[in-house]
């Protein structure tokens, strides 16, 4: 098991395996050296060979730290498309979206997860109809998790952190936190990780390592990069990190994602982690 001094955790994110079925996570989590992750909830909603995974990573000795919830009809090609369909924005999607999370944190409370997180994509800064609409959307997320004692995590990335402080403490829901990416306030031009992770700390519930190089093109993608060769200071962010919370490796880019993910994992070591 991967045990920090502190009892914290590393893990890995599924996703990042692109796994066709239970068995291949395993697979893959026990080529990385890791027994931790954080699972793709999805799958088990919609995917047979997803339907019992609960039981197949149990016997492998493998814990599941969290779960990851996507928002219906999501378009990453670009910064553009994803803010007009990310998280709780688009009106036709809602339905869906909600109906999803219910079963989703359905699932999470049968596995006995602490936390789901996902992205509530691109809250606007200012007061505004659309700023309301996805604030009342999110609050009635936040409560069908509260409800089956689940804590729900906001990925950050796509809104810079001032805003995410401003939403947290709008809505004021003592379940509700954040999932710390700090490459993702590379990605997506946000602000800096040091002083994104400074401004959230009272409601980090878990953290994402996965690093990234800025982009030199205004209105287009930074680069994902293997953890520790990009911009995030490693060195000074994992000081930052609430002692309490979980490291989970996070890789989306790349050909050969094992390698990728213990390389991170060397990364951690290196800096006394696990």
């Amino acid at each position: 098991m991967l045990l920090s001094m502190n009892s914290r955790l590393v893990g890995l994110c599924s996703w990042s395996l692109h796994p066709k079925n239970p068995r291949e996570l395993v697979s893959a989590c026990q080529a990385c050296g890791i027994d931790h992750i954080q699972l793709a909830l999805l799958p088990l909603v919609h995917e047979a060979p997803w339907k019992q995974c609960s039981d197949t990573l149990k016997d492998a000795g493998i814990r599941v730290l969290s779960g990851m919830l996507e928002a219906e009809g999501e378009d990453y090609t670009t910064l553009e498309t994803i803010a007009n369909t990310g998280g709780l924005r688009r009106d036709e999607m809602w339905q869906s979206t909600i109906e999803h999370s219910k079963r989703v944190a359905d699932i999470a409370a049968d596995m006995n997860l602490p936390m789901v997180t996902f992205h509530a994509g691109f809250i606007p800064e200012e007061q505004c109809g659309e700023r309301s609409k996805m604030l009342d959307r999110l609050h009635e997320m936040t409560e069908e998790f509260a409800s089956r004692g689940l804590d729900l995590g906001l990925e950050t990335g796509q809104e810079c952190a001032e805003n995410v402080v401003t939403v947290l403490e709008e809505l004021s829901q003592p379940n509700l936190g954040v999932n710390f990416d700090p490459a993702n306030m590379i990605l997506y031009g946000k602000g800096d990780p040091i002083e994104a992770i400074k401004a959230l700390h009272p409601w980090v519930k878990q953290v994402h390592i996965k690093d990234a190089k800025a982009t030199e093109i205004q209105g287009t993608w930074g680069t994902e990069v293997v953890a520790g060769r990009g911009d995030v200071p490693w060195e000074t962010f994992l000081q930052l990190v609430p002692e309490s919370v979980d490291l989970v490796i996070e890789r989306e880019g790349g050909d050969n994602r094992i390698e990728d993910i213990k390389r991170a994992k060397a990364m951690l070591e290196e800096h006394g982690i696990c």
